[in-house]
């Protein structure tokens, strides 16, 4: 009774609110709009021809060969890769959170998980090429071999692995440190060895997460573009053969019918993921621990761990090394000396490179802010406002995560080229500047949207309700007290959403035209060529670009953020 007394006033305060109503209008608006319309037109595409509904376009599909070993090769794939990634993910963690190691060693794990964040997502392509080709630095010149095929499954797997196993280091990483020593430590007390306590305790108190950290790596697997279009050689994946049938075969319903088939796969997985594991790792969780942890010291133990582990940092720290240092030779495979900075040169007076940097840096900028806000935003309704469309709005804005950017792409040309529902209306934006920027804002929106939501349930509503008792409207609260409060989460959410735009290649590059060039495309295009000095010299400025942001954004924080200002004050 009492509680639908509260529901009827707080929906009574939203109807009293105009600004609210308008604010919650519009984003139902723009997340139906540029989310589920462009997936629902990929749906009926598929299903929907000139005889009306029928499965013929998924029938004819399935009948191709190569279609059926692309869903294959995705699967093998990203179930080596998801099992991969976890293991060395465990390790890092595992050593991070209960072994006693040198600070030098901490410093190169933060370098390691820190990389792949300020990186494109196909440097690591182009450092394998270059290090184990056949022209490769270590098996051409060092080791003498000259028949090494670095193209294909294994180095698909392999480049994954390295990319995506940061991922799950992060996220493993913070499991263990909530697990409480206390239950490990009881275990040893009756006798049990260390990894008697690891498999019995602390083992199935993070299967759950273990999990997670599989299907959020096996997502992002078989959703990726770039790795598979630079290193897999003829071993297509899902999302390759999804973009050379809509640019090679200019079979756009079945590019329409094969995108749906690769969002069923990563919509049942992060399904999954979102509702099932995610509370079971909660469940899982003993809180945080009572003292600190007793780190292993034990020399047997930590010399070997350590050293493995700073073995794989090194290397993974020497493959994104490869890419500035591929950038200074004259010729890649057949001349190491002298070196050279023609191709940066080149990247500005041959190849338009000042425009690619331009476009890219001026459309990442203003998608930004326009993510940072619209996240701070939906983050507000959802922890803050009581209304029917609030599940709506958060799945939807959540649900761009599980959506591959190669089907994003399709479904943005199949909705856009000739307007909404074919009708003309809104066909102005595609082949723009304006449909790139949505795009950017629709990928990066679920990561600004989870922090958010994460932030403000850490703030007592009564503050936000002192302000609406002294007379405050909505906007006025939001702007003068919330986002102050969770300014950090905001500027976080702003350089993360500008170099995930500056980075994204696997949904623009079905939508870019030719009066707009863009860095990753150029990188992409280069290292299809062959060329991979120049492709060495965009990733090189690239890299500096965005490893610049972030780094402004940790300067910016550490001086002016919210966590400074409350040390102050205590």
């Amino acid at each position: 009774m009492a509680k639908g007394q509260s529901a009827e006033l707080d929906r009574k305060k939203l109807m009293a609110d105009p600004i609210m109503m308008t604010t919650i209008v519009l984003l139902v608006t723009f997340l139906t709009l540029f989310i589920l319309y462009p997936l629902a037109i990929l749906l009926v595409d598929s299903l929907y021809g000139s005889n009306g509904f029928s499965l013929d376009t998924f029938k004819r599909i399935f009948g191709m060969w190569t279609f059926r070993q692309a869903i294959t090769n995705t699967l093998k794939v990203g179930l080596v890769v998801g099992i991969l990634s976890t293991l060395i993910g465990l390790l890092f963690a595992y050593v991070e959170v209960y072994v006693r190691m040198r600070k030098v060693v901490g410093g190169l794990f933060k370098v390691v998980s820190m990389l792949p964040v300020v990186s494109p997502p196909f440097v690591l392509s182009l450092s394998m090429i270059m290090l184990f080709g056949r022209s490769g630095l270590i098996t051409r010149f060092m080791l003498g071999i000259y028949d090494n095929d670095v193209y294909g499954y294994w180095g698909i797997v392999i480049v994954q692995t390295l990319t995506f196993f940061p991922v799950c280091y992060m996220m493993l990483k913070g499991l263990l440190k909530n697990i409480d020593p206390s239950l490990e430590e009881a275990s040893r007390d009756m006798g049990a060895s260390r990894m008697k306590v690891f498999t019995s305790v602390t083992l199935p108190l993070m299967l759950p997460g273990l999990g997670n950290a599989f299907l959020v790596t096996f997502i992002e697997s078989i959703a990726d573009f770039a790795n598979p279009m630079i290193i897999g050689g003829s071993y297509d994946t899902l999302a390759t053969t999804i973009y050379l049938q809509i640019t090679g075969a200019m079979d756009k319903e079945g590019a329409a019918a094969m995108a749906v088939v690769l969002l069923c796969i990563t919509l049942a997985m992060f399904v999954f993921q979102k509702y099932y594991l995610e509370r079971k790792t909660a469940a899982t969780l003993t809180g945080k621990a009572s003292r600190a942890r007793m780190l292993i010291e034990d020399r047997s133990v930590t010399v070997p761990l350590t050293v493995l582990c700073t073995l794989a940092a090194v290397f993974v720290i020497m493959m994104y090394i490869c890419v500035p240092i591929g950038a200074l030779f004259p010729t890649w495979g057949y001349k190491f000396t002298p070196l050279t900075f023609k191709w940066f040169e080149q990247v500005f007076t041959r190849y338009r490179g000042l425009q690619a940097f331009r476009d890219s840096f001026v459309l990442s900028l203003i998608a930004a802010p326009i993510t940072a806000l619209l996240s701070m935003i939906i983050s507000y309704l959802v922890v803050k406002r009581k209304f029917r469309a609030k599940g709506f709005i958060e799945a939807v804005s959540i649900l761009a995560m599980a959506v591959p950017g190669t089907v994003l792409g399709v479904g943005y040309i199949r909705g856009f080229a000739n307007g909404l529902f074919h009708t003309g209306i809104l066909s102005g934006i595609y082949g723009t500047g304006l449909i790139l920027v949505i795009v950017f804002v629709v990928r990066s929106l679920p990561t600004g949207t989870r922090s958010g939501i994460s932030a403000l349930r850490q703030i007592d509503k009564s503050i936000e309700e002192s302000a609406y008792d002294m007379g405050a409207n909505s906007l006025k609260v939001f702007t003068s007290v919330t986002l102050p409060l969770i300014k950090d989460s905001f500027l976080s959410g702003l350089v993360t959403a500008f170099v995930r735009s500056i980075t994204a290649i696997s949904a623009i590059i079905l939508l870019v035209t030719p009066s707009y060039l863009l860095i990753t495309v150029q990188i992409n295009e280069f290292a299809e060529k062959g060329s991979f000095s120049i492709a060495c010299a965009f990733a090189t400025i690239l890299i500096l670009i965005t490893y610049g942001a972030v780094l402004l954004m940790n300067l910016f924080i550490k001086f002016f953020g919210t966590s400074r200002n409350q040390k102050e004050e205590n």
